[in-house]
């Protein structure tokens, strides 16, 4: 099967943090198995994506918002796969079970004090990239 997303994800290095990609920002392919090797599910080509170009690049993984590490994911009780949380931990975001089968899935976010899961009305991929742009543009105002 052919990269989707990884050059693009891979791209995210020299834009925001000017410098270029070096293998140490991402997880290999072997890691990235053992990592979820423990999980009863299959994460979407796009989150492996993910993590193969940036899971070992804390600058990306941690701005603003923190991805959880491949080996951390969990599904709740809703049937979410939850990957991503804000510094305040007020807001968390995830897939639904049902979709982790589509390449690229609609991201939902849980406001964590109502428990309530609503569709961002994204996908990953777009939601990660919009999500940087707005975290790095704000950086860069201030």
């Amino acid at each position: 099967m052919t990269d989707m997303f990884l050059e693009k994800f891979r791209a995210l290095v020299p834009k925001y943090l000017e410098d270029e990609w070096q293998e140490a920002d991402g997880l290999t392919p072997e890691e990235l198995d053992k990592a979820l090797a423990d999980h009863q599910f299959e994460i979407p080509l796009v989150l492996r994506e993910f993590y193969l170009a940036l899971g070992g690049c804390e600058d990306l993984m941690e701005a603003y918002h923190y991805f959880w590490d491949p080996e951390e994911l969990e599904v709740d009780d809703e049937g979410f796969l939850m990957f991503l949380e804000d510094e305040e931990e007020a807001f968390t975001w995830g897939f639904r079970v049902g979709d982790l089968s589509i390449p690229d899935p609609i991201v939902y976010r849980r406001n964590n004090a109502r428990g309530q899961w609503k569709s961002e009305e994204g996908t990953f991929s777009e939601f990660v990239f919009d999500m940087f742009e707005w975290a790095f543009e704000d950086e860069e105002e201030e």
